[in-house]
């Protein structure tokens, strides 16, 4: 049981530490959050508009509800800062945000609470509420508490913190002529008006409809024009980038014809799931569909595979069987890595498909076949029959109708549908729910070279999945067994509040400047100083990480990553 009386806010540079402005790009950063400063005036505007749109009853609740979902996020992050989640400390991260962010000056007046039992209360006393600001100044006095974003808040971040429902009133608003705002807050059941209460963070589909109308209609066109006519389970046909949109429109006009297809396009950009497209929108859609990957057949079995095999062919041909031809007969074989194939190999294909027939390997019966071609490489097979690798005639009869599949770098706007499906996959196979990916990780997603292309994706996306706890956002230390490298920005002074630049020289007024001049002229070696001060980190905080973390002014993760680092070297 966490209790205290009147608690004090420990430490906030962790907190601060995770404020980053990045005005190059257009972004600030709240951890891996993209937040957003607006003016307080122009939010109380729009709540104004929406008091006077929606109704007094409607506004709250959505505001609530808004407030709710930001308290959410922000107790998955104090989890993440501060592990310790049955301290009050860890719990405190949630109020002292509220100050940080500029919503209110929230002072403790009473924490105790359990995460075994579940048991929870909580008094805090707001002043300067942004809340009670805007409403005085738009609506004069209520009779009613105002602060609703902020009991939003408030509730948001304790159910998650308590894994249970915990909501909060208004005992006093400054809305209503008080010199301060006083909250409350318990289990939902422990309220006389639960049922009300409850209601309001239940969606008002009225109000919703209203508000998010021609967004849904917006939304549901690009859906149905990114989705049209893709077969179940076409993950490449998630997309609406240029290139990727071609790819699909020729994939979809070639569908009808009889025409062989040639896939052109990096490893993993996803050939065989275009091939599979292709074959379901064909008129052999009910018939076989056969996939070969060339280069992992051995070359002197690669005959026999493709196109069968009479008994006492050769040694161990002890019965004769079917190719992957004849298997695939009335509908379409693709075959991957075309350009492994063996010269007699290369010769059988080119008269499958120029006469429609082949000969089993040892055998002298002409077999008719009826199969449609589509062959893929991520090679240039142009190259290939200049070095004379591939045949000429084959690559003239393969090449009448190309399709270049883009790799990922160039469909970047891609990159949130694709995490978006796998993501949804990979939570059912594992049968655990994340919050989604932190919006830096996505960024970092967005901009990474991804040169094992949607394979690459998939697989970071079920990583992100297994190392995030239920309940979790996917962080960048999640998806990526590196870091990547960010641009520099601007962080927040713990001491002075104002904005520090993050660059490769120091300030001339940086009060570290006499100390790294000796240094360096003493051959200093950075590897060996943060080495030094991981280690003295760690002795002062007694082997606590999360501690030791503090007193850097990094986070845990960042930290353990150092930690483990270290271990390795």
């Amino acid at each position: 049981m966490s209790k205290s009386s009147g608690p004090q806010y420990p430490s906030d540079s962790d907190l601060l530490s995770q404020v980053r402005f990045d005005p190059a790009h257009g972004k600030v950063w709240f951890n891996e959050q993209r937040m957003l400063l607006f003016h307080a005036s122009g939010m109380g505007l729009l709540r104004k508009e929406l008091i006077e749109t929606l109704g007094l009853q409607r506004a709250r609740g959505l505001l609530m509800r808004f407030g709710f979902d930001a308290g959410y996020k922000d107790a998955a992050l104090a989890r993440k800062l501060r592990p310790e989640i049955t301290t009050a400390d860890a719990f405190l991260v949630g109020p002292r945000l509220a100050c940080i962010k500029g919503l209110v000056q929230v002072e403790p007046l009473e924490l105790s609470f359990d995460l075994s039992s579940g048991a929870f209360i909580g008094r805090f006393e707001w002043t300067e509420s942004y809340e009670a600001e805007t409403h005085l100044q738009h609506f004069g006095t209520a009779a009613e508490p105002v602060c609703w974003t902020l009991i939003g808040y408030s509730s948001g971040f304790t159910s998650y913190y308590m894994g249970r429902r915990i909501l909060f009133k208004e005992e006093v608003c400054a809305g209503c002529g008080s010199a301060h705002c006083r909250i409350i807050g318990k289990p939902a059941e422990e309220w006389s008006d639960r049922a009300e209460l409850e209601k309001l963070y239940e969606p008002d589909l009225v109000a919703e409809e209203l508000l998010a109308l021609r967004t849904q209609v917006s939304e549901l066109q690009e859906t149905v024009r990114a989705t049209r006519a893709a077969p179940a389970g076409a993950v490449s046909f998630i997309g609406r980038s240029p290139g990727f949109l071609k790819a699909r429109d020729l994939i979809e006009r070639g569908a009808a014809s009889r025409a062989s297809v040639l896939l052109l396009g990096e490893t993993g950009v996803g050939k065989e799931v275009f091939a599979r497209s292709l074959h379901a929108l064909s008129e052999r859609a009910e018939r076989p569909f056969v996939a070969v990957n060339c280069a992992s057949i051995p070359a002197d079995l690669i005959a026999s595979e493709l196109f069968g095999v009479e008994r006492g062919a050769f040694t161990g041909a002890t019965v004769s069987r079917e190719g992957k031809f004849e298997r695939a007969d009335g509908g379409t074989i693709f075959l991957d890595e075309l350009v492994e194939l063996t010269p007699g190999a290369q010769a059988a294909l080119l008269r499958v498909l120029q006469e429609g027939e082949l000969e089993r390997v040892g055998g002298s019966f002409v077999r008719k076949i009826d199969v449609r071609v589509v062959a893929a490489t991520n090679e240039d097979l142009k190259e290939a029959v200049r070095k004379g690798r591939f045949r000429a005639d084959l690559f003239y009869r393969l090449n009448v109708y190309p399709v270049t599949i883009p790799p990922l770098r160039e469909r970047t706007e891609d990159i949130p549908l694709l995490a978006r499906h796998f993501l949804g996959k990979f939570h059912a196979l594992y049968k655990k729910t994340t919050l989604g990916i932190s919006d830096r990780a996505m960024r970092s997603l967005k901009n990474y070279a991804w040169p094992g292309n949607i394979r690459e994706l998939e697989n970071m996306i079920e990583r992100g999945v297994i190392l995030t706890d239920h309940n979790r956002t996917i962080d960048i230390d999640s998806l990526f067994t590196s870091p990547p490298e960010e641009d520099a920005g601007h962080t927040l002074s713990s001491q002075t509040g104002g904005l520090r630049l993050e660059q490769d020289h120091p300030s001339p007024r940086s009060p570290y400047d006499e100390l790294s001049v000796r240094l360096l002229n003493e051959g200093f070696s950075i590897t060996d100083f943060e080495s030094a001060i991981t280690r003295n980190a760690m002795a002062l905080a007694k082997d606590n990480v999360t501690h030791a973390a503090r007193l850097i002014g990094m986070t845990r993760a960042q930290l353990a990553y150092r930690l483990e680092k270290l271990k390795g070297d």
